[in-house]
């Protein structure tokens, strides 16, 4: 596995750089958000470890030009802002998963190892339309309509509908969907899944009927095209 690690703080780069090539993996290094982008987008990579507070542009930034070009490839941010304000604000830049510094270097092995066997095991739908009632989700083109009108997603909400839309009528836990969504530990505690369900029932459910967001009291979410769970 192919390995960006973009990281301007000289001693914990060489130490991350050492200790995944111990582990197995092909490491890149990139010190500042620049050389990190050119990096990313020049060469394939599996999965990219992206520093937030990076010299000329931010980790932030990095990963919404990435996603912006259509990269898919997983990101993993690492940073010590770890309010839940900016937790959001790197998993809504597109990132697929958040640590926090300080870590251990076990925790950030295990975090790797849980991307790739959510990207292999996660079902991918065979067809590029999902239809569920008047919902109508292109897997393809990122798209998403209800009633034939377009609704505009960012790329954590369409991330989120289209797990959701895949699982229809299973109630899936917050739990699951903070580790196969956002690749996140449910230890951390954070209400990411609830605001973007939130976020996703103004978009899709508010103005059309019936609801097909549904939540099940102690449980979880489920979509399904009905009024009730």
């Amino acid at each position: 596995m192919k390995i960006l690690l973009v990281e301007d703080e000289p001693s914990l780069a060489a130490m991350l750089q050492r200790g995944l090539k111990e582990e197995g993996y092909q490491v890149s290094v990139a010190m500042s958000g620049p050389m990190g982008l050119e990096m990313a987008l020049a060469f394939g990579f599996d999965v990219i470890i992206l520093d937030i507070m990076l010299p000329e542009m931010s980790g932030l930034e990095v990963c919404k030009k990435l996603r912006e070009q259509d990269s898919k490839t997983p990101i993993l941010m690492l940073t010590a802002l770890d309010s839940p304000e900016n937790i959001v604000m790197g998993l809504d830049s597109g990132a697929d998963g958040y640590l926090s510094k300080p870590f251990n270097f076990a925790e950030l092995s295990a975090r790797i190892r849980t991307m790739a066997r959510r990207l292999q095991n996660v079902p991918v739908s065979p067809k590029h339309l999902i239809t569920i009632a008047d919902l109508e989700i292109n897997t393809q083109s990122k798209t998403v309509t209800r009633s034939g009108q377009s609704i505009t997603l960012t790329a954590t909400e369409f991330r989120l509908l289209e797990f959701l839309a895949q699982r229809t009528n299973l109630v899936l836990s917050r739990i699951e969907i903070l580790e196969h969504v956002w690749n996140i530990d449910f230890n951390m505690g954070t209400n990411v899944v609830d605001v973007y369900i939130n976020y996703l029932r103004k978009k899709l459910d508010r103005d059309f009927q019936p609801k097909l967001i549904h939540t099940v009291i102690g449980m979880g979410y489920v979509l399904k095209n009905g009024e009730a769970a």
